[in-house]
């Protein structure tokens, strides 16, 4: 299901249009048919990347986008910054298997009005959904409360676990890693220069405290592994 194959017209009875931006079609078509069963809601199209996203957001003026935290060539983080840089009124939702106290924060910074973990998506995401079409940001409760204890805390960069410490950048590429992609591999993928992952490799290393590359791609690997529910 991709924004080319479905029309304008499947929304004019006044549901809530939906953007579904997810690379695994089986997930895609199952959170699909679960919105289409709810009386207000409908889906009009999916995509799998940053730029599909994009084409389907114009062709299709959905009236909220709920994307996944992992796309082909590319990120949630960063699509969320480019539909809030080009629609500003454009709410998204982030939907992610990694970290949420990792990554929600980030995805809410970046503009996201909400962020559901997948495991609580099927149970979750129409309530979600709903929440965010009516102007509110959806957090579970655990999300909710470490955001508010850090603020009470007075929580600064320096508090935080060196993790934490990445950019959205560089974290992305340390994600990479973890899933086993070369320095040129990822280089191609995230469309920049050999050297400029080089550099995101040496920045990461500093921050994480690790002195060689094999132990950059052993902290990546064992990260990826436990940043992911069972």
């Amino acid at each position: 299901m991709t924004g080319s194959n479905m029309t304008k017209d499947i929304t004019m009875d006044g549901k809530h249009k939906i953007l579904l931006v997810e690379d695994h079609p089986i997930f895609r078509l199952g959170l699909a048919e679960l919105i289409n069963n709810e009386d207000d809601l409908v889906v009009v199209g999916g995509a799998e990347s940053l730029n599909q996203a994009l084409a389907a957001v114009a062709d299709l003026s959905p009236d909220l986008v709920v994307a996944d935290i992992t796309l082909h060539e590319s990120d949630g983080i960063d699509l969320v910054k480019e539909l809030s840089r080009r629609y500003k009124n454009l709410p998204v939702l982030i939907l992610s298997m990694h970290d949420e106290f990792l990554y929600a924060e980030r995805a809410l910074r970046a503009g996201a009005r909400g962020y559901i973990m997948k495991q609580e998506a099927m149970e979750s995401v129409v309530a979600a959904i709903r929440n965010v079409l009516d102007g509110k940001v959806y957090l579970n409760d655990a999300m909710k409360e470490h955001i508010l204890a850090g603020i009470a805390d007075g929580a600064t960069a320096s508090d935080r676990a060196p993790i934490e410490r990445l950019t959205d950048r560089e974290l992305e590429v340390f994600g990479l890693i973890g899933l086993g992609f070369t320095t040129r591999e990822i280089a191609r993928k995230l469309h920049l220069s050999i050297k400029t992952i080089g550099t995101y490799r040496e920045r990461i290393k500093e921050k994480l405290n690790l002195k060689h590359a094999t132990e950059l791609v052993r902290y990546a690997v064992h990260w990826d592994k436990a940043s992911k529910p069972d």
